[in-house]
């Protein structure tokens, strides 16, 4: 029963994280992309200042600062600020499918630089998912959007990000890094806003309004992923994440008129397959490997 709970609430989280994308593409068409990120880190960095404050964490611990630490938080306002970016000029459905890689580009990055053994079978179904996305972002053609670049520059960020949130010291509370991380983002938002030469604009009632549901539903998004990954199995839960792509592409359709084709369609069936496929391979290694690790 409580994998049933995992997977409802996986699912839950998926959605509030569509939602926040929903939000951050719709304030982008009037507010530079650097302001929003600004309000995003302020308000989704408080919450989390709340929450580790109220466990008892200090958020300035010495092991929350060091140098590979800092190298992780860069990583990850490099990836907002190109995902962001790409939202804001891409549709919604596209940005969301070629983003289904991270799970590819961490498994190679593992093998690369973690030393984890991966064998033939998964480096086939990386260059499967690659595939994918050769078919949404279709280089050299009419329909090809360097925009949608961005997107992969995001997924390179997010996965160095996720490779070295694995050799953190664990002493550091996961409330804690999520408020370093968003942090990040008060001082990522207004170099890119100089950067781009953006003007700052006046907040309205609705703006206010949509940036509030933007950092509400990313901050219940991110709390239902750890509640949902504690209470089931990860082998059972952890595949629901790929129902993201669904919300993401019924969001695009409904909120901005998007209509994905078949090529795009096929090229996310190919990612979320080979992700899938991955996901599973390494469990059954993990299975069996593990009677001889007792």
């Amino acid at each position: 029963m409580q994998n049933v709970h995992g997977i409802l609430i996986l699912v839950a989280a998926m959605l509030g994280f569509t939602l926040e994308d929903m939000f951050i593409k719709s304030l982008s068409v009037t507010i530079p992309v650097g302001q929003i990120l600004m309000a995003l880190g302020l308000g989704s960095g408080a919450v989390f200042a709340v929450l580790a404050i109220m466990r008892g964490d200090n958020l300035f611990a010495p092991a929350a600062w060091s140098p590979r630490m800092l190298l992780r938080t860069s990583c990850e306002a490099g990836g907002a600020v190109l995902f962001a970016t790409a939202l804001s000029r891409v549709d919604l459905s596209t940005v969301a499918a070629v983003f289904q890689t991270l799970p590819l580009v961490i498994t190679l990055g593992a093998a690369l630089f973690l030393s984890e053994q991966v064998g033939w079978r998964r480096l086939t179904a990386i260059l499967v998912g690659f595939t994918g996305v050769l078919l949404i972002i279709r280089p050299g053609t009419d329909a090809f959007d360097p925009n949608a670049l961005l997107v992969l520059g995001a997924v390179l960020a997010v996965a160095i990000r996720d490779l070295i949130t694995r050799t953190i010291d664990a002493s550091v509370s996961s409330f804690v890094v999520s408020f370093q991380s968003f942090a990040s983002l008060v001082l990522a938002g207004p170099l890119l806003m100089l950067f781009n030469t953006a003007d700052y604009t006046e907040l309205t009632t609705s703006h206010l309004t949509m940036m509030a549901g933007a950092v509400a539903f990313g901050a219940a998004g991110y709390w239902g992923v750890v509640t949902a990954l504690r209470l089931g199995e990860a082998s059972v839960v952890a595949p629901f994440r790929y129902s993201r792509l669904l919300f993401s592409i019924l969001v695009g359709m409904v909120a901005f008129g998007e209509r994905p084709d078949l090529p795009t369609m096929l090229g996310a069936t190919l990612i979320i397959g080979s992700g899938l496929f991955t996901f599973m391979r390494e469990h059954r290694l993990a299975k069996a490997t593990a009677p001889a690790q007792a």
